[in-house]
């Protein structure tokens, strides 16, 4: 992943589990997504210091309103991988993070892209904007 951005990029590292696995034995094109969500949610505390149930307490969530990822090469049963992610944009109306999977065995990518982001009102579903103090909480 190239930095680019003006923004911190954080890594957090996990291991390819049994029921990652798909039936072409190799971890499902899905499971790359919860892969990304599961290092932002960690780094979101770890980093940030506004973990998501922060977002929750306030009534507020972060919904995924569009992805990309960019296949390169397969995550096998027992890999251990890296997800680099980090903020690319941020502004009033949400945010673009992206991010890239990495096979630490190789150092080879296995995957990149990024998804949008916009927050919303939890109880009424709609969005909302992103305040100046969570934007600068986190342009780090």
């Amino acid at each position: 992943m190239e930095n680019e951005s003006k923004f911190s990029q954080f890594i957090s590292e996990f291991k390819v589990r049994p029921d990652d696995i798909d039936m072409f034995n190799h971890v499902h094109n899905s499971t790359y997504f919860d892969y990304v969500l599961a290092a932002r949610y960690e780094q979101m505390e770890i980093f940030y210091k506004m973990p998501m149930e922060e977002f929750l307490s306030q009534g507020f969530g972060w919904v995924v309103r569009s992805a990309f990822v960019d296949y390169k090469r397969p995550l096998g049963l027992g890999d251990r991988f890296s997800v680099q992610t980090g903020i690319e944009s941020i502004n009033s109306k949400g945010c673009r993070v992206k991010f890239e999977i990495k096979i630490l065995k190789t150092d080879k990518v296995a995957c990149d892209g990024w998804f949008d982001y916009i927050m919303i009102d939890i109880s009424t579903g709609r969005s909302v904007k992103v305040s100046d103090e969570m934007i600068l909480k986190y342009s780090i």
